[in-house]
């Protein structure tokens, strides 16, 4: 018998949000001049994507 239950939305939250910075990442490789700046814009897409799957998966 089941006595206690906790629901939580963080897990969807952080995904949203650690997803939203990705894109915004991927966004700044796109439009950035230079190849260093695009090497930091890739790896905070990369981080902030396995960040977002972390968030979904502790949370559960």
């Amino acid at each position: 018998m089941q006595t206690k239950s906790v629901q939580s939305d963080k897990g969807i939250g952080f995904a949203v949000l650690f997803s939203v910075v990705t894109v915004i990442a991927a966004a700044g490789m796109v439009v950035s001049g230079d190849q260093l700046t695009t090497a930091v814009a890739f790896a905070v897409a990369v981080v902030a994507a396995s960040l977002a799957v972390v968030a979904a998966q502790a949370f559960w």
